[in-house]
């Protein structure tokens, strides 16, 4: 008999392995980007929201905060984009070697931005404790930075997949789909860079 006359579905032609739209996966990737811009908005939000009802801002004799480091983690985590692209064209064309190098090209290149991102919250001339305003800047920064420490934990595990030759086909469009959440995460810093570090000077 054959698969309509007995009510199963025949599936031996699908391929296994699919990419983008097609994959379950892609979509939790997608799920866990919205939860994560959502909260990221709520936070720049509130941030807006204290702004409003200061006089001042920053408050007091409070100094602006500092744009050397800042700007540099901007330039770092926007050229992440560019090995991250190449993780995804590897990827796609199932070359092993170059998911592997690109990806731990973006794992040191994402640890450098975690170490800076330190220096990155002093920039901000404000201890997180002193009022509203500190709370609220070390707070948008803070949130994004759980983004870059989970993106870098990612990156590292995959290189280490790669690298000691556990990866099979299942893994290229997950590493396909760690390049699109790595451009989110680089892009979702841009308004929180402006809104903290430039909106003081503006308003």
């Amino acid at each position: 008999m054959t698969p309509r006359q007995t009510g199963n579905v025949d599936v031996s032609g699908l391929p296994s392995v699919v990419f983008g739209q097609r994959a379950l996966l892609w979509w939790g990737t997608l799920g866990f980007a919205l939860i994560e811009g959502f909260s990221l908005v709520l936070t720049i939000a509130s941030y807006l929201y204290l702004r409003q009802n200061e006089f001042d801002w920053p408050p007091g004799r409070t100094p602006n905060p500092d744009l050397l480091i800042p700007t540099v983690n901007t330039v770092l985590l926007l050229a992440m984009i560019v090995p991250m692209h190449a993780v995804d064209r590897a990827a796609k064309a199932f070359d092993g070697r170059g998911v592997r190098r690109n990806f731990a090209i973006a794992t040191v290149m994402g640890a450098v931005v975690m170490t800076l991102r330190w220096w990155e919250l002093l920039a901000l001339n404000v201890r997180w404790d002193t009022h509203a305003y500190g709370s609220a800047a070390w707070a948008v920064v803070l949130m994004h930075s759980t983004l870059v420490i989970v993106d870098v934990f990612e990156s590292a595990t995959f290189c280490a997949i790669f690298r000691h030759g556990t990866a099979e086909r299942k893994h290229y469009p997950d590493a396909s789909d760690a390049a699109g959440y790595q451009y989110f995460l680089s892009l979702a810093w841009i308004p929180v860079y402006v809104v903290v570090f430039w909106l003081p000077r503006i308003l």
